[in-house]
Parts: C-alpha cells; structure tokens; sequence
C-alpha cells in the first residue's frame, strides 16, 4: 500500500501495474502485453488429456458404437489420465426445437441442454466404471478435479460450459453458441491440459458433407483462419470453437477422429495425427 497525491487525492492504493487504470479502457491489455508483464500462464493438470465423446454421434448409435468406444478408452486409462466429456446428442435437438418454438431465450435453452449432456456423462460414467473412472457431479467438478484426477484414472463431465442462463446471444438464431466441443477445450485451455480430442462419426473435416457427399474431399490439417475465411457449409464441430482457438494461449491444436474406428481414439491421445488437425495460426 502506498499513499500518493494525486491532484489532492491521498487516498491509499494497492501499488500495481492496473492500480489507475479502467480495464475497459482497449489499450490496457496491449499495453501489459507490450511491456512483458504477464506472467507465462501455469499448466495445472499438464498430464491429461481431455476427449470429448459426441451425443448424437457416438452414444445416441447404441451398444454398436458405444461399447468399442468404451473399451478403447478402457485401453487408454492404463496409462493415461483422462477428462471425458459428454454432448447431449438427439435430446438436445428435441429440447431446443420444443424451446424455440415456445420461444424460450438462449440461455434458458443452454440450461436444458446442460441437462442432457449430464445424463450422457452418467452414462458414460456407469460404463467405464470398471475401469475406475468417475463421473462428477458440475458442482464441485472445477474445484475437486485436480484431487480427482489424481485419484482415479480418469473423470468424466458434461461437456457444456455452465453458463446456462449468462450464455452468449448467437450471431444468428437462438441456439446456444458453446456445447460440448467449446466446453471439452475451454476446460483444457484452463487446466493446460496435454491434447484435445474431438469423437465424431466421420473422419474429420471435409470440403463437403461426406454424408451428402461421398466424393468429398477429407482435410488432414487445417488451420483456424483458413476455416475461418473458408465456404464450409457444414462443419463436424462447433464453429465457436475457431473463435475461442485463436484466441488461446496454451491449446494451440485440437484433432477430430472418428469414433466408428476406435484404434483412433487410442492413436490420437498417443499424440499419433489420425484424423483432422485443428491448429490455431
């Protein structure tokens, strides 16, 4: 604390590079940029990977799809630590069709599909309970996952972010912006977590809609601004999550495999390229 006059202020202030400034004035944060001052940010759970498994993509299918799922991230827990986060799936569609026709506002329809992405985490949490991971309840999942993880082989979340009723208004439409793929690499943004892995029901990115198109040509790599700027009419991920890439500071690559094959999602947490490759430029 020091006590300065100021124009015949002699109030007390905390001494600091922020002490006098609006941070709502813009060129705040270039300044402390352009002076170094900010500290390189801590990776606390570096160890751990965060994949996402898709509602409607993989669980939604049933036993087919779901179980090789399951036992191919059963192979992963034995030597990895795992954050597993859950979409919602068919429900979420159904909840936000009935919501926008009743014409609810978007954040009460991201509080609904938080709903359904929970009960697909316990889902997935009953099944790969014998492997020792847990499902935990949003409550206390920020504040407890590092004890966790520490504890078990892995946890598992509804994919989500919580902001419920403080959700973004959409550019366009009423639907949520951030589902479970803005929530699986939000978390691993905040917890500095190892690689991102997206489980979809096809390969990865293409220039087309493989479903509408077979001859669709696949993306191995591609990054945010060429996404950005590009004419995708569809994408296999939430476009928020190109917006929230490029602006990271310890998640700089996120990978979509296809759940169908499972060996993809044991190849991608080995840090194998396997499907398409986010990176953020």
């Amino acid at each position: 604390m020091v006590q300065t006059n100021i124009n015949g202020d002699y109030r007390q202030h905390l001494t600091s590079l922020l002490m006098r400034e609006s941070l709502m004035d813009r060129d705040v944060e270039l300044t402390t940029e352009e002076k170094l001052t900010e500290a390189p940010i801590i990776r606390m759970l570096p160890d751990t990977h965060v994949v996402k498994i898709g509602g409607r993509s993989i669980i939604d299918a049933g036993r087919a799809v779901t179980y090789p799922v399951i036992e191919a991230l059963g192979q992963v827990l034995q030597s990895k630590k795992l954050i597993i986060g859950a979409g919602g799936g068919v429900r979420t569609r159904h909840v936000f069709s009935i919501g926008i026709d009743l014409g609810m506002p978007t954040g009460v329809l991201a509080t609904l599909a938080q709903a359904d992405a929970l009960g697909n985490a316990h889902i997935l949490g009953a099944l790969l309970a014998p492997y020792g991971v847990v499902a935990i309840p949003p409550e206390i999942f920020g504040h407890l996952l590092p004890l966790f993880i520490r504890t078990v082989p892995g946890v598992i979340f509804s994919g989500v972010p919580p902001y419920s009723l403080w959700e973004h208004p959409p550019e366009i439409g009423r639907v949520p912006p951030h589902g479970s793929d803005a929530g699986a690499f939000l978390l691993a943004e905040c917890f500095g977590c190892e690689t991102v892995t997206l489980v979809k029901d096809v390969d990865g990115l293409f220039d087309e809609d493989p479903k509408q198109n077979s001859r669709a040509n696949f993306i191995q790599e591609i990054s945010t601004s060429e996404i950005k700027h590009g004419n995708f009419q569809t994408l296999p991920f939430e476009r928020i999550l190109v917006d929230l890439m490029a602006h990271s500071r310890l998640i700089k690559r996120v990978q979509i495999v296809n759940g169908l094959h499972p060996e993809t999602i044991i190849a991608a947490v080995e840090g194998e390229h396997v499907g398409t490759m986010i990176y953020a430029d």
